[in-house]
């Protein structure tokens, strides 16, 4: 319905065909240029002009001025609609299908027509169409003839000769079409190919996938293992310590008995005593009260155990329960990596890298235990040697030539950063960008430059996504296998990114440091 609509707005008021090159008059309405051409032809006998849809009149010639923006729209339909539209013969007097289009008459030919049809070459001929103005030079309005191979443009002869496109290289619009298409072919192959190539890929991601499920149930599997040893190693240690506890806690409580068993001991005596005591005071002869025992020796005989026993009564041990905790907690961490190794799980243990002064830059300051660099934009007044960068970087004293390595860096206090490795043949006494780590074919680098966060080596760098400054970096290197992490420690922990290339010279951890910075090695 709406391309129904669309086209009776097409429509000439005059043919009532699809508008072909539209003109439009002042009062607003528009007309194919022919039909509009020959009704002002009509008119001027009058001497009077009027537009044929609405009448109104112009006292000259009315200026007529191509509507561009509504030949594009009926250009476009038609291009959209042409299976619809069925090209007709334009001499016969019965609707007859064209055989052909002559762009230059801008007419059709059935076959029988056709054979009285001008053979010069500047007839062209197509299929048949009615789309002229496309075929037509919009500034020359001639046919367009020739291809434009500096500008990539169809154009006319008058385009070539006198135009815009003067003494360009042109060829013919067949000849262009053909060279297209063949490399259009040579592109199809090539298309072709990675077409074939998709299934495939597509297969192998789905293998990939199918082997990561896997991954992911045994992985799985051997976590909850290794934390049910953990949780047994654990029980094992809390059993133990709390035995320790019980212990003492029965040896209080047998203390506390004897003492109270004594304690009561000692209650019977003294209400003896008490009790003797009471029955001579109610003597009245002075005599037997003095011969009659206990005499004045042994009347607090029994107290001074009393204070004696009480004061050293046992306690809770808690410095002794600390050291046990200490102890076990202690071999429990050693039996954790076994357990980890039990379990398939790597132990990342830190290796111990050091900062090697000799080859820092002279402003960088290398503490006396060799684990922080600071910049602090105070020379050092090192005297050169072969090793030393003349720009604000420095290297590990460890070299790496094999196996797994692991280590961390505190840049806590330092917002801007760059870390990696580096080869021992990377150019160290010419300062600039091209010769920081990160920056060339000898070291690869994670950087935080003006809070973003970048992997970086040689031209390349990766955006990492990271909603804070970074405090503490991972970086884990598996010299074989071609792998280089870094990680994020800060909760939460993630991985940040992996280099994966072939390592083929030593290799030493690497650091650059701008000023007013400090970068330590945690040990």
């Amino acid at each position: 319905m709406a391309s129904a609509d669309l086209r009776d707005e097409l429509k000439c008021p005059i043919c009532l065909n699809l508008y072909k090159e539209p003109i439009s008059l002042k009062c607003g309405h528009s007309f194919c240029w022919n039909c509009i051409v020959t009704a002002m032809d009509i008119q001027e006998e009058s001497g009077v002009y009027s537009c044929p849809e609405c009448r109104v009149q112009y006292t000259e010639y009315p200026t007529l001025e191509k509507n561009r923006k509504l030949c594009n729209i009926v250009e476009c339909f038609r291009s959209a609609h042409q299976e619809e539209i069925e090209v007709l013969c334009t001499y016969c007097d019965f609707p007859t299908p064209a055989f052909k289009t002559c762009l230059l008459c801008e007419a059709s030919f059935c076959e029988k027509h056709l054979g009285s049809h001008s053979k010069s070459p500047d007839h062209m001929l197509t299929k048949p169409t009615t789309s002229f103005g496309q075929r037509k030079c919009s500034v020359h309005q001639e046919v367009l003839k020739y291809y434009c191979t500096e500008d990539s443009a169809c154009i006319c002869m008058s385009c070539w000769v006198a135009g815009d496109h003067r003494g360009h290289h042109v060829d013919l619009l067949n000849v262009a079409s053909e060279n297209k298409k063949r490399i259009m072919r040579e592109f199809t192959i090539i298309l072709d190919v990675k077409r074939q190539e998709i299934p495939m890929r597509i297969q192998n991601l789905e293998r990939h996938r199918m082997q990561e499920d896997r991954k992911h149930i045994s992985v799985a599997c051997r976590v909850t293992e290794l934390f049910r040893d953990i949780r047994k190693e654990l029980n094992d240690v809390e059993e133990r310590v709390l035995k320790e506890l019980s212990r003492q806690k029965e040896q209080i409580s047998q203390a506390v008995s004897d003492l109270i068993q004594q304690l009561e001991q000692q209650q019977n005596v003294l209400s003896t005593k008490i009790n003797q005591m009471k029955e001579l005071c109610k003597l009245p002869d002075p005599l037997t009260v003095l011969k009659m025992p206990p005499n004045g020796d042994d009347i607090c005989s029994g107290i001074e155990g009393l204070t004696k026993d009480e004061r050293y009564v046992p306690c809770i041990n808690e410095r002794m329960i600390s050291k046990i905790l200490d102890r076990e907690l202690h071999n429990f961490s050693n039996n954790l990596k076994d357990l980890m190794k039990k379990s398939q799980f790597s132990v990342m243990e830190k290796c111990n890298i050091l900062f090697d002064i000799n080859t820092a830059h002279e402003n960088i300051f290398i503490s006396k235990k060799h684990n922080i660099a600071t910049y602090p934009a105070i020379e050092e007044n090192r005297s050169d040697g072969p090793n030393r960068f003349k720009s604000s970087q420095v290297l590990s004293l460890q070299r790496f030539t094999s196996g797994t390595h692991y280590w961390e860096v505190d840049v806590s206090e330092a917002e801007e950063w760059l870390i990696g490795v580096a080869t021992d043949s990377m150019e160290r006494k010419i300062p600039g960008r091209d010769f920081i780590i990160g920056y060339n074919d000898n070291s690869w680098a994670l950087s935080q430059i003006s809070s973003s966060l970048h992997a970086r080596h040689r031209d390349t760098s990766k955006n990492i996504d990271s909603n804070s400054l970074l405090k503490t970096i991972g970086i884990y290197l598996d010299y074989e296998a071609g792998f280089l992490s870094f990680y994020q420690l800060c909760d939460p922990i993630r991985h940040l990114h992996t280099f994966t290339t072939i390592f083929t010279n030593p290799l030493h951890a690497a650091f650059y440091l701008f000023p007013n910075t400090s970068i330590r090695i945690i040990t």
